[in-house]
């Protein structure tokens, strides 16, 4: 069971590949044994034909001593008749011959001895029966001595008038030794060719297992590269079966309507998402509006303008709704660098300068920059990149609690295989794994303030310059943040 689900388990290439090999080997197996088959039935059927003639020409010369003798042709005459002629016809015909009455008692042999062991003396009766019962009087029996194979043949010797006188019995010994040594001869002979052949069938059963599956591993391959995340290309694949043709019509109708889910599904999220951004938006916006209206009602209940601390309880009021209309001036900004991104304004620049420059707005003395490299050339917008590395660093210094000493802020620049990589690696308290996976989506945030759109708006301008932005994060110990885009495009 265990070597049929391997079995099971291999590539189609594969097992065609065997499936050729082993009818390779099933068909030359089965040409070594029709002939072995063949040469065994050939030596089968020579050996019967030589018995026939042989006693065919045994009978010819017997009925010729018949036709010339002077005894009465009778069945006491025959060890009379012939017995100075059956030497002669023995050495003649190189056949040993034996007379027997009609009851099957020897009555003359060739021999010149006589063993019990190797000559029987009567004839069975169960093969004086079967003579008598044939329609041409002949019957020839099977037998072995020693394992070799005779063939022993019954006649009737008959008269002039065909009344049978005797019972003619001639042993004869198949000798196989030509046709054995000519099977072991082919058998090396196909040996050889079957070896060259095999070899051939090698070759050929991969060339040809190759070629069966050449469109099936393109179709494999393209499906293994289905993605929902970015565009499918469909099959073009001029020759091929029909069986083939059906499966890539059917993959590239399935590409379209993956297609067509997969816009379906990015409007779904993109109206999701909006519906969600307005909720924050409206609460963020609530949120100030409250203490602004109990501010307001409270200063129309106590407002006297005979107090003499007038002037300062106006100046609280005005702080207090000008801190409020900041914090909604602050929220509306947000949403508003996340809804509508400033076009690109793609400009070669050097990226080691910029990075500097929007390192110079950070005070803290542990931000430090180091890159090996004294320019990069690379196409960006310089306000949007200048916004990455801030977002970035005011990350990453906001991640380091206050109390925490040897902070630590390093932000690299290096060029590696036509890529510009930026890294900003802070020693802060890291990223929890529950919120690894959030880390990216809007609104989400891990501070008391803010609306958690920095991280978002990042990925965007990254991922519209083709590039990509990933972290690697361990609690306690920092997190690092690379950044990496095409030097040109």
């Amino acid at each position: 069971m265990y070597r049929i689900l391997n079995l099971k388990q291999l590539s189609l290439r594969v097992r065609i590949f065997l499936s050729m090999l082993f009818l390779t080997l099933i068909a030359s197996i089965l040409i070594a044994l029709v002939s072995i088959y063949q040469f065994r039935k050939e030596a089968k059927e020579y050996h019967q034909d030589r018995l026939e003639r042989k006693e065919n020409a045994i009978v010819e010369h017997i009925n010729y001593v018949l036709q010339n003798t002077f005894f009465p042709l009778t069945t006491e005459n025959i060890q009379f008749i012939f017995k100075d002629k059956i030497h002669e016809i023995s050495d003649v015909h190189s056949m040993e011959i034996n007379f027997y009455d009609l009851e099957g008692n020897l009555l003359l042999s060739s021999k010149k001895g006589f063993k019990q062991d190797s000559v029987r003396p009567k004839i069975d009766e169960s093969t004086v029966r079967i003579l008598q019962g044939t329609i041409d009087k002949r019957y020839v029996d099977f037998i072995e001595v020693d394992k070799q194979q005779l063939r022993s043949s019954y006649s009737y010797v008959k008269d002039n008038k065909f009344k049978p006188l005797a019972i003619l019995n001639l042993p004869y010994e198949e000798d196989t030794t030509f046709y054995d040594n000519e099977v072991k001869n082919f058998l090396v002979r196909f040996g050889q060719v079957y070896l060259l052949m095999f070899l051939i069938a090698i070759v050929l059963s991969y060339f040809l297992s190759s070629y069966i599956t050449k469109s099936l591993k393109i179709v494999s391959d393209k499906i293994r590269a289905t993605n929902f995340s970015h565009e499918n290309q469909k099959i073009e694949l001029q020759e091929g079966s029909k069986e083939i043709n059906v499966l890539i019509d059917s993959y590239n109708n399935m590409v379209d309507q993956l297609e067509e889910s997969k816009s379906m599904l990015a409007q779904s999220e993109r109206e999701q998402a909006w519906r969600e951004m307005a909720k924050q938006v409206a609460h963020e916006i609530k949120n100030p509006l409250t203490p602004m209206r109990l501010t307001v009602q409270s200063f129309q209940r106590r407002f006297d303008e005979n107090d003499p601390s007038i002037k300062q309880k106006l100046d609280d009021f005005s702080n207090t709704l000008i801190q409020q209309i900041d914090t909604m001036s602050s929220v509306a900004t947000a949403f508003s660098n996340f809804a509508s991104m400033p076009a690109q304004q793609n400009e070669t620049l050097n990226v080691i300068e910029i990075v500097q420059l929007a390192l110079e707005i950070f005070n803290e003395k542990y931000v430090h920059f180091k890159s090996n490299e004294e320019k990069i050339i690379a196409v960006f917008d310089r306000t949007q990149l200048i916004r990455v590395i801030t977002n970035l660093v005011k990350n990453a210094i906001q991640s380091i609690p206050s109390e925490q000493e040897n902070k630590s802020v390093e932000v690299s620049v290096l060029s590696e295989n036509n890529f510009v990589k930026i890294e900003v690696k802070d020693n802060g308290q890291g990223v929890s794994e529950e919120n690894k996976k959030r880390i990216f989506e809007p609104k989400f945030t891990t501070k008391s303030s803010g609306m958690g759109l920095g991280l978002a708006i990042i990925k965007n301008i990254i991922e519209n310059y083709n590039g990509t932005i990933t972290f690697e994060s361990e609690a306690n110990r920092g997190t690092t943040f690379i950044v990496s885009f095409p030097i040109t495009e």
